[in-house]
Protein backbone atom coordinates (compact mmCIF):
# COMPACT_ATOMS: atom_id res chain seq x y z
CA UNK A 1 0.00 0.00 0.00
CA UNK A 2 1.03 3.59 -0.27
CA UNK A 3 3.28 5.10 2.81
CA UNK A 4 1.56 8.61 3.61
CA UNK A 5 5.24 10.17 3.40
CA UNK A 6 5.58 9.16 -0.20
CA UNK A 7 1.79 9.23 -1.12
CA UNK A 8 2.38 12.21 -3.51
CA UNK A 9 5.32 10.36 -5.28
CA UNK A 10 3.56 7.23 -5.62
CA UNK A 11 0.38 9.03 -7.29
CA UNK A 12 2.65 10.85 -9.72
CA UNK A 13 3.86 7.03 -10.77
CA UNK A 14 0.45 5.83 -10.96
CA UNK A 15 -1.21 9.15 -13.45
CA UNK A 16 2.30 8.83 -15.64
CA UNK A 17 1.08 5.14 -16.27
CA UNK A 18 -2.54 5.95 -16.55
CA UNK A 19 -1.63 8.85 -19.24
CA UNK A 20 0.25 6.17 -21.29
CA UNK A 21 -2.86 3.79 -21.00
CA UNK A 22 -5.20 6.21 -22.29
CA UNK A 23 -2.88 6.71 -25.18
CA UNK A 24 -2.53 3.01 -25.65
CA UNK A 25 -6.32 3.00 -25.98
CA UNK A 26 -6.64 5.60 -28.30
CA UNK A 27 -4.18 3.93 -30.15
CA UNK A 28 -5.92 0.88 -30.13
CA UNK A 29 -8.75 2.14 -31.86
CA UNK A 30 -6.59 3.36 -34.96
CA UNK A 31 -8.09 1.12 -37.50
CA UNK A 32 -4.65 -0.20 -39.39
CA UNK A 33 -4.00 -1.55 -35.23
CA UNK A 34 -7.43 -2.45 -34.94
CA UNK A 35 -6.73 -5.04 -38.28
CA UNK A 36 -4.02 -6.43 -36.47
CA UNK A 37 -6.55 -7.09 -33.32
CA UNK A 38 -3.60 -5.29 -31.28
CA UNK A 39 -5.56 -4.68 -27.46
CA UNK A 40 -4.88 -1.97 -25.26
CA UNK A 41 -3.10 -4.16 -23.57
CA UNK A 42 -0.46 -4.64 -26.44
CA UNK A 43 -0.41 -1.34 -27.34
CA UNK A 44 0.47 -0.48 -23.92
CA UNK A 45 3.39 -2.82 -23.47
CA UNK A 46 4.63 -1.40 -26.30
CA UNK A 47 4.89 2.39 -25.20
CA UNK A 48 6.11 1.34 -21.86
CA UNK A 49 8.93 -0.14 -23.48
CA UNK A 50 9.60 2.85 -25.98
CA UNK A 51 9.23 4.60 -22.47
CA UNK A 52 12.22 2.63 -21.06
CA UNK A 53 14.33 2.64 -23.84
CA UNK A 54 14.01 7.02 -24.35
CA UNK A 55 12.80 8.92 -21.23
CA UNK A 56 13.14 6.36 -18.47
CA UNK A 57 16.36 7.96 -16.87
CA UNK A 58 15.23 11.04 -16.77
CA UNK A 59 12.14 11.46 -14.79
CA UNK A 60 12.48 10.97 -10.57
CA UNK A 61 13.26 7.58 -8.95
CA UNK A 62 10.37 8.74 -6.62
CA UNK A 63 7.94 7.72 -9.26
CA UNK A 64 8.60 4.03 -9.19
CA UNK A 65 6.38 3.09 -6.41
CA UNK A 66 3.96 4.03 -8.34
CA UNK A 67 4.88 1.99 -11.20
CA UNK A 68 5.65 -1.00 -8.65
CA UNK A 69 1.81 -0.24 -7.49
CA UNK A 70 0.05 -1.00 -10.99
CA UNK A 71 1.96 -4.15 -11.75
CA UNK A 72 1.33 -6.01 -8.18
CA UNK A 73 -2.06 -4.49 -6.87
CA UNK A 74 -3.62 -3.12 -9.90
CA UNK A 75 -2.59 -6.52 -12.16
CA UNK A 76 -4.22 -8.74 -8.96
CA UNK A 77 -7.63 -6.51 -9.08
CA UNK A 78 -7.36 -6.56 -12.86
CA UNK A 79 -7.46 -10.55 -13.27
CA UNK A 80 -9.97 -11.01 -10.69
CA UNK A 81 -12.27 -8.77 -12.52
CA UNK A 82 -11.75 -10.25 -15.72
CA UNK A 83 -13.92 -12.80 -14.25
CA UNK A 84 -17.26 -10.88 -15.33
CA UNK A 85 -16.19 -11.47 -18.59
CA UNK A 86 -17.26 -15.41 -18.35
CA UNK A 87 -19.77 -17.76 -17.02
CA UNK A 88 -20.04 -21.56 -16.30
CA UNK A 89 -22.83 -21.75 -18.79
CA UNK A 90 -20.09 -21.19 -21.18
CA UNK A 91 -18.53 -24.91 -20.70
CA UNK A 92 -21.99 -26.34 -20.84
CA UNK A 93 -22.90 -24.86 -24.01
CA UNK A 94 -19.58 -26.41 -26.08
CA UNK A 95 -19.62 -29.78 -24.20
CA UNK A 96 -16.94 -32.24 -22.69
CA UNK A 97 -14.88 -32.46 -25.79
CA UNK A 98 -13.63 -28.78 -25.75
CA UNK A 99 -12.65 -29.04 -22.07
CA UNK A 100 -11.00 -31.91 -22.84
CA UNK A 101 -8.81 -30.62 -25.77
CA UNK A 102 -8.28 -27.31 -23.44
CA UNK A 103 -6.81 -29.74 -20.78
CA UNK A 104 -4.56 -31.51 -22.55
CA UNK A 105 -3.36 -28.17 -23.99
CA UNK A 106 -2.82 -26.16 -21.40
CA UNK A 107 -1.05 -29.16 -19.39
CA UNK A 108 1.51 -30.40 -22.31
CA UNK A 109 2.23 -26.71 -23.30
CA UNK A 110 3.24 -26.25 -19.56
CA UNK A 111 5.16 -29.06 -18.05
CA UNK A 112 6.68 -29.40 -21.96
CA UNK A 113 7.95 -26.21 -21.88
CA UNK A 114 9.49 -25.93 -18.52
CA UNK A 115 11.04 -29.62 -19.51
CA UNK A 116 12.06 -27.96 -23.18
CA UNK A 117 13.62 -24.59 -21.13
CA UNK A 118 15.72 -27.00 -18.86
CA UNK A 119 17.15 -28.68 -22.45
CA UNK A 120 17.98 -25.09 -23.92
CA UNK A 121 18.77 -23.89 -20.31
CA UNK A 122 16.29 -21.01 -20.06
CA UNK A 123 16.32 -19.29 -16.86
CA UNK A 124 13.11 -21.27 -15.66
CA UNK A 125 10.94 -18.28 -14.40
CA UNK A 126 11.49 -17.34 -18.25
CA UNK A 127 10.45 -20.58 -19.38
CA UNK A 128 7.68 -21.07 -17.24
CA UNK A 129 5.97 -17.79 -17.85
CA UNK A 130 6.72 -17.88 -21.52
CA UNK A 131 5.03 -21.69 -21.14
CA UNK A 132 1.95 -20.37 -19.30
CA UNK A 133 1.31 -17.87 -21.80
CA UNK A 134 1.25 -20.02 -24.96
CA UNK A 135 -0.89 -22.70 -22.66
CA UNK A 136 -3.73 -20.56 -21.63
CA UNK A 137 -5.01 -16.82 -22.81
CA UNK A 138 -1.40 -15.16 -23.15
CA UNK A 139 -0.68 -11.67 -22.16
CA UNK A 140 -3.86 -12.50 -19.41
CA UNK A 141 -1.95 -15.42 -18.32
CA UNK A 142 1.26 -14.56 -18.14
CA UNK A 143 0.17 -11.11 -15.67
CA UNK A 144 -1.88 -13.48 -13.72
CA UNK A 145 1.07 -15.92 -13.02
CA UNK A 146 4.22 -12.63 -12.57
CA UNK A 147 3.18 -12.46 -8.71
CA UNK A 148 3.36 -16.25 -7.89
CA UNK A 149 6.36 -16.64 -9.68
CA UNK A 150 7.50 -13.00 -8.95
CA UNK A 151 10.24 -13.27 -11.86
CA UNK A 152 12.00 -9.42 -12.87
CA UNK A 153 9.47 -7.37 -15.11
CA UNK A 154 11.70 -7.54 -18.01
CA UNK A 155 11.26 -11.94 -18.13
CA UNK A 156 7.44 -10.88 -17.68
CA UNK A 157 7.80 -8.65 -20.90
CA UNK A 158 9.85 -11.59 -22.84
CA UNK A 159 7.37 -13.88 -22.05
CA UNK A 160 4.43 -11.15 -23.83
CA UNK A 161 6.31 -10.43 -26.66
CA UNK A 162 6.02 -14.14 -27.77
CA UNK A 163 2.99 -14.13 -27.08
CA UNK A 164 2.05 -11.38 -29.32
CA UNK A 165 4.40 -12.44 -31.94
CA UNK A 166 3.36 -15.94 -32.40
CA UNK A 167 -0.66 -15.46 -31.65
CA UNK A 168 -0.44 -13.03 -34.49
CA UNK A 169 0.86 -15.17 -36.72
CA UNK A 170 -1.54 -17.91 -36.13
CA UNK A 171 -4.46 -15.02 -36.30
CA UNK A 172 -3.50 -15.03 -39.88
CA UNK A 173 -2.54 -18.30 -40.29
CA UNK A 174 -5.12 -20.16 -39.60
CA UNK A 175 -7.80 -18.65 -41.69
CA UNK A 176 -5.25 -19.63 -44.88
CA UNK A 177 -5.04 -23.48 -43.66
CA UNK A 178 -9.10 -23.27 -43.52
CA UNK A 179 -9.35 -21.85 -46.94
CA UNK A 180 -6.58 -23.91 -48.25
CA UNK A 181 -8.14 -27.52 -47.06
CA UNK A 182 -5.64 -28.14 -44.42
CA UNK A 183 -8.07 -28.49 -41.84
CA UNK A 184 -10.48 -30.63 -43.75
CA UNK A 185 -9.59 -33.49 -41.43
CA UNK A 186 -11.68 -31.82 -38.88
CA UNK A 187 -15.28 -31.08 -38.81
CA UNK A 188 -16.62 -27.00 -38.40
CA UNK A 189 -17.10 -27.84 -34.35
CA UNK A 190 -13.75 -29.25 -34.87
CA UNK A 191 -12.12 -25.94 -36.69
CA UNK A 192 -13.51 -24.24 -33.61
CA UNK A 193 -11.90 -25.96 -30.81
CA UNK A 194 -8.74 -26.38 -32.40
CA UNK A 195 -9.00 -22.75 -32.61
CA UNK A 196 -10.32 -21.49 -29.46
CA UNK A 197 -7.67 -24.22 -27.46
CA UNK A 198 -4.11 -23.08 -29.51
CA UNK A 199 -4.55 -19.66 -30.60
CA UNK A 200 -2.80 -17.24 -27.78
CA UNK A 201 -5.01 -14.60 -27.08
CA UNK A 202 -8.78 -14.02 -27.14
CA UNK A 203 -8.58 -11.37 -29.44
CA UNK A 204 -6.70 -13.68 -31.89
CA UNK A 205 -9.03 -16.36 -31.12
CA UNK A 206 -11.89 -13.88 -32.33
CA UNK A 207 -9.94 -12.35 -35.31
CA UNK A 208 -9.38 -15.50 -36.69
CA UNK A 209 -12.79 -16.99 -35.80
CA UNK A 210 -14.64 -14.24 -37.85
CA UNK A 211 -12.11 -14.58 -40.53
CA UNK A 212 -12.99 -18.57 -40.75
CA UNK A 213 -17.08 -17.85 -40.51
CA UNK A 214 -17.44 -14.00 -40.75
CA UNK A 215 -21.42 -14.17 -39.99
CA UNK A 216 -21.35 -17.29 -37.92
CA UNK A 217 -23.43 -19.58 -39.74
CA UNK A 218 -21.47 -21.86 -39.02
CA UNK A 219 -20.52 -21.83 -35.35
CA UNK A 220 -17.12 -21.44 -35.78
CA UNK A 221 -16.74 -18.16 -34.43
CA UNK A 222 -18.77 -18.60 -31.78
CA UNK A 223 -17.44 -22.01 -30.71
CA UNK A 224 -13.90 -21.11 -30.88
CA UNK A 225 -14.99 -18.11 -28.67
CA UNK A 226 -16.32 -20.25 -25.84
CA UNK A 227 -13.64 -22.89 -26.20
CA UNK A 228 -11.35 -19.76 -25.57
CA UNK A 229 -12.86 -18.70 -22.32
CA UNK A 230 -13.24 -21.91 -21.35
CA UNK A 231 -8.90 -22.28 -21.38
CA UNK A 232 -9.44 -18.56 -19.90
CA UNK A 233 -11.35 -20.12 -16.70
CA UNK A 234 -8.49 -22.97 -16.41
CA UNK A 235 -5.99 -20.06 -15.20
CA UNK A 236 -7.03 -20.34 -11.74
CA UNK A 237 -6.30 -23.76 -10.79
CA UNK A 238 -3.25 -23.45 -12.61
CA UNK A 239 -2.10 -20.68 -10.68
CA UNK A 240 -2.53 -22.06 -7.44
CA UNK A 241 -0.75 -25.51 -8.55
CA UNK A 242 1.95 -23.29 -9.68
CA UNK A 243 2.22 -21.75 -6.36
CA UNK A 244 2.66 -24.56 -4.46
CA UNK A 245 4.90 -26.20 -7.12
CA UNK A 246 7.07 -23.06 -6.82
CA UNK A 247 6.84 -23.21 -2.69
CA UNK A 248 8.47 -26.47 -2.63
CA UNK A 249 11.10 -25.87 -5.16
CA UNK A 250 12.07 -22.56 -3.03
CA UNK A 251 12.08 -25.17 -0.44
CA UNK A 252 14.69 -26.98 -1.73
CA UNK A 253 16.80 -24.26 -3.25
CA UNK A 254 16.95 -22.54 0.15
CA UNK A 255 17.58 -26.09 2.02
CA UNK A 256 20.62 -26.65 -0.60
CA UNK A 257 21.84 -23.17 -0.09
CA UNK A 258 21.71 -23.46 4.52
CA UNK A 259 19.04 -21.98 6.07
CA UNK A 260 19.25 -18.51 7.64
CA UNK A 261 17.90 -17.83 10.46
CA UNK A 262 15.07 -15.27 9.30
CA UNK A 263 14.22 -17.67 6.34
CA UNK A 264 13.99 -21.61 7.57
CA UNK A 265 14.36 -24.43 4.67
CA UNK A 266 11.36 -25.94 6.26
CA UNK A 267 9.38 -23.27 7.03
CA UNK A 268 9.33 -21.87 3.74
CA UNK A 269 6.00 -19.45 3.51
CA UNK A 270 3.66 -21.05 0.28
CA UNK A 271 2.42 -17.82 -1.29
CA UNK A 272 -1.29 -18.63 -2.37
CA UNK A 273 -2.61 -16.60 -5.18
CA UNK A 274 -5.69 -15.15 -3.66
CA UNK A 275 -7.11 -13.19 -6.69
CA UNK A 276 -7.11 -16.35 -8.37
CA UNK A 277 -10.03 -17.35 -5.56
CA UNK A 278 -11.28 -13.97 -6.72
CA UNK A 279 -11.29 -14.87 -9.90
CA UNK A 280 -13.20 -18.12 -9.74
CA UNK A 281 -15.53 -16.53 -7.31
CA UNK A 282 -16.74 -13.61 -9.73
CA UNK A 283 -17.28 -16.41 -12.67
CA UNK A 284 -19.54 -17.92 -10.00
CA UNK A 285 -21.31 -14.88 -9.02
CA UNK A 286 -21.77 -13.28 -13.26
CA UNK A 287 -23.04 -16.81 -13.50
CA UNK A 288 -25.52 -16.33 -11.12
CA UNK A 289 -26.30 -13.29 -12.26
CA UNK A 290 -27.07 -14.57 -16.00
CA UNK A 291 -29.25 -16.90 -14.30
CA UNK A 292 -31.30 -14.42 -12.47
CA UNK A 293 -31.62 -12.23 -15.11
CA UNK A 294 -32.72 -14.61 -17.47
CA UNK A 295 -30.12 -12.66 -19.91
CA UNK A 296 -28.49 -14.94 -23.46
CA UNK A 297 -25.26 -13.31 -22.80
CA UNK A 298 -23.15 -11.80 -19.98
CA UNK A 299 -22.44 -8.47 -22.09
CA UNK A 300 -26.50 -8.13 -21.26
CA UNK A 301 -25.99 -8.09 -17.56
CA UNK A 302 -26.30 -4.72 -16.22
CA UNK A 303 -23.25 -2.69 -15.82
CA UNK A 304 -21.44 -5.70 -16.90
CA UNK A 305 -20.13 -3.46 -20.15
CA UNK A 306 -18.45 -1.09 -17.83
CA UNK A 307 -16.84 -3.40 -15.87
CA UNK A 308 -15.45 -5.46 -18.43
CA UNK A 309 -13.74 -1.71 -19.73
CA UNK A 310 -12.58 -0.93 -16.41
CA UNK A 311 -11.22 -4.02 -16.09
CA UNK A 312 -9.39 -3.70 -19.25
CA UNK A 313 -7.79 -0.56 -18.49
CA UNK A 314 -6.24 -2.04 -15.00
CA UNK A 315 -4.82 -4.69 -16.95
CA UNK A 316 -3.67 -1.78 -19.48
CA UNK A 317 -1.99 0.17 -16.70
CA UNK A 318 -0.53 -3.06 -15.83
CA UNK A 319 1.15 -3.86 -18.98
CA UNK A 320 2.38 -0.60 -19.70
CA UNK A 321 3.98 -0.46 -16.27
CA UNK A 322 5.78 -3.59 -16.89
CA UNK A 323 6.76 -2.28 -20.35
CA UNK A 324 8.37 0.48 -18.44
CA UNK A 325 10.81 -1.68 -16.42
CA UNK A 326 11.91 -3.50 -19.94
CA UNK A 327 15.10 -2.01 -21.60
CA UNK A 328 16.68 -3.16 -24.96
CA UNK A 329 19.79 -4.19 -22.71
CA UNK A 330 17.46 -6.41 -20.84
CA UNK A 331 16.43 -8.41 -24.27
CA UNK A 332 19.73 -8.48 -25.50
CA UNK A 333 21.01 -10.68 -22.10
CA UNK A 334 18.26 -12.83 -22.37
CA UNK A 335 19.14 -13.39 -25.82
CA UNK A 336 17.01 -15.46 -28.79
CA UNK A 337 16.37 -18.82 -26.73
CA UNK A 338 13.23 -17.40 -25.10
CA UNK A 339 11.92 -16.93 -28.65
CA UNK A 340 12.94 -20.16 -29.67
CA UNK A 341 11.39 -22.12 -26.90
CA UNK A 342 8.02 -20.00 -27.92
CA UNK A 343 8.47 -21.25 -31.62
CA UNK A 344 9.18 -24.67 -30.64
CA UNK A 345 5.53 -24.28 -28.24
CA UNK A 346 4.20 -22.76 -31.30
CA UNK A 347 4.97 -25.79 -33.54
CA UNK A 348 3.83 -27.84 -30.73
CA UNK A 349 0.14 -25.92 -30.62
CA UNK A 350 -0.16 -25.96 -34.67
CA UNK A 351 0.53 -29.41 -35.30
CA UNK A 352 0.01 -30.70 -31.93
CA UNK A 353 -3.43 -29.43 -31.38
CA UNK A 354 -4.92 -30.02 -33.91
CA UNK A 355 -3.95 -33.43 -34.01
CA UNK A 356 -5.54 -33.79 -30.17
CA UNK A 357 -8.94 -31.84 -31.79
CA UNK A 358 -9.06 -34.67 -34.57
CA UNK A 359 -9.09 -37.56 -32.02
CA UNK A 360 -10.47 -35.90 -28.86
CA UNK A 361 -13.73 -34.86 -31.08
CA UNK A 362 -13.62 -38.08 -33.17
CA UNK A 363 -13.47 -40.23 -29.66
CA UNK A 364 -16.67 -37.96 -27.95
Amino acid sequence: MMKKGTRANTLHGILLIALFSFAAFYIAEIPFVRSLSFSPLIVGIILGMLYANSLRNRLPETWVPGIKFCTKQLLRWGIILYGFRLTLAQVAAVGVPAVVVDLVVVTVTILGGVALGRLMRIDRDTALMTSTGSAICGAAAVLGAEPVVRCEGYKTAIAVSTVVIFGTLSMFLYPIMYRTGLLEGLSDTGVAIYTGSTLHEVAHVAGAGNAMDPTDSLGIAGTATITKMIRVMMLAPVLVIMSFALSRRRRETAAGAGASADAPAGKSRITIPWFAFGFIGVICLNSLLQYLLGVDSVKEIPLNGAIEYIDTFLLTMAMTALGTETSIDKFRQAGAKPFLLAGALYLWLVVGGYLVTKYVVEWL
